[in-house]
């Protein structure tokens, strides 16, 4: 199969600036479409790093922008300071073969490359608008325009790459993009990327949690798609069954207020431990102490919290809306409302040893979720856009 040169758009990056868990998906996917031979380069934004850097073979350029306005407006600047980025690097390193867009940010950009420069686009959507923040269409300027960018970016594209089947659904929902250029290929994870070995007693006591104590987490941002207040929610029925369980959440967001206010109300604050956004390390080490790792997510478009937890051999209890659970082997699946979640919760504190049902999904990462195999599948899209 033949090499070839891609330029690759995201606002965020795992050597940039790092929001979720798009920066993982466009480093780890692009290093690996660099180990099997191919030049990738990566424009994203900058903070306080040098413009141009190349990190485990990719190329990494960061464009600083205007910070004012609402979201769309920072993004039209970014776009813009990426035009002249791309166009320097093609004096530098020559023509692209192909232009792979994540998300509706860089969607500008890329369809001024393919108007000015004739380069086709590949676009990956990772959520959309809708999904994010439920059907909010026309109730406020920018996510009205987001969703047009979304819409633009799939309609102008070559290729459209989903990372599961409930988002393809919804993409062709949405967005009425044809069949015929869709594409499904997953998130992945290097395996033993999570796996770390710890002392739980000794990561809950750290927290004043009782080292026994069993610790159901949540990781993720703190909105209504992820669904951090059904599991707060959920949470007095989990202590009636286990008095000693204890919450942690990690990761922030405008819900996060909302979820400490429910638990005060709820009179189950003592069990909960928010620590808003937390390191690399400090979210291993929970992933990693954890008794159950609960995704109680109104939409999920993929889940790469299951793949940590996976990795990391942990239970899983997650809503219907992730896909990626196959209930009673891998992990238990719930519905997206807070009986059922305390139901699945409870069920596997009492049925399964700790990670029992992590084990097998960990088995999962060799076979379906590793980067190589979906850098392979990527270049197929890749070669059919191009030609």
């Amino acid at each position: 199969m033949e090499n070839l040169r891609i330029a690759m758009f995201s606002w965020e990056s795992l050597y940039s600036v790092k929001v979720g868990g798009l920066a993982p998906h466009v480093s780890e996917l692009a290093e690996a479409l660099a180990s099997r031979g191919d030049e990738i380069h990566i424009f994203t934004r900058n903070q306080d790093m040098t413009p141009y850097e190349m990190i485990k073979g990719v190329h990494y350029h960061r464009v600083n922008h205007s910070l004012n306005g609402g979201i769309a407006q920072q993004m039209n600047s970014m776009c813009d300071a990426m035009f002249y980025a791309f166009l320097d690097s093609v004096t530098r390193f020559g023509s692209f073969d192909i232009v792979h867009v994540h998300d509706w940010h860089p969607v500008n950009v890329v369809t001024r490359i393919k108007d000015d420069l004739g380069i086709p686009f590949i676009i990956t959507y990772h959520s959309t608008e809708w999904g994010r923040n439920g059907n909010v269409h026309g109730s406020w300027w920018e996510a009205t325009e987001i969703s047009h960018r979304e819409w633009r970016g799939g309609y102008e594209s070559a290729k459209v790459i989903v990372t599961s089947e409930a988002l393809k659904a919804e993409i062709q929902y949405l967005y009425q993009i044809p069949e015929y250029k869709m594409a499904i290929i997953p998130n992945g994870l290097y395996e033993n990327n999570m796996r770390m070995e710890v002392d739980a007693g000794k990561v809950k006591s750290a927290h004043g949690i009782h080292p026994y104590a069993p610790v159901i987490l949540f990781v993720g941002r703190m909105n209504y798609q992820k669904g951090p207040d059904l599991l707060v929610q959920a949470i007095p029925k989990v202590l009636e069954n286990r008095w000693d369980a204890r919450f942690v959440l990690i990761g922030e967001g405008e819900m996060r207020p909302v979820c400490e206010k429910l638990a005060s109300e709820l009179a189950v604050s003592d069990s909960c431990h928010f620590l808003g956004y937390a390191s690399e390390m400090v979210k291993k080490e929970w992933v990693n102490a954890c008794n159950v790792m609960c995704v109680p997510s109104r939409n999920e478009p993929f889940g790469i919290v299951l793949l940590e937890a996976w990795d990391a051999g942990r239970n899983i209890v997650a809503t219907d809306a992730v896909e990626l659970v196959d209930n009673f082997k891998n992990g238990v699946t719930v519905y997206k409302n807070p009986e059922s979640i305390a139901w699945g919760i409870n069920y596997v504190l009492d049925n399964y040893a700790d990670g029992e049902l992590g084990k097998a999904g960990r088995e999962q990462l060799r076979d379906k979720y590793n980067w190589d195999r979906i850098a392979e599948k990527t270049v197929e899209i890749y070669l059919d856009a191009k030609n």
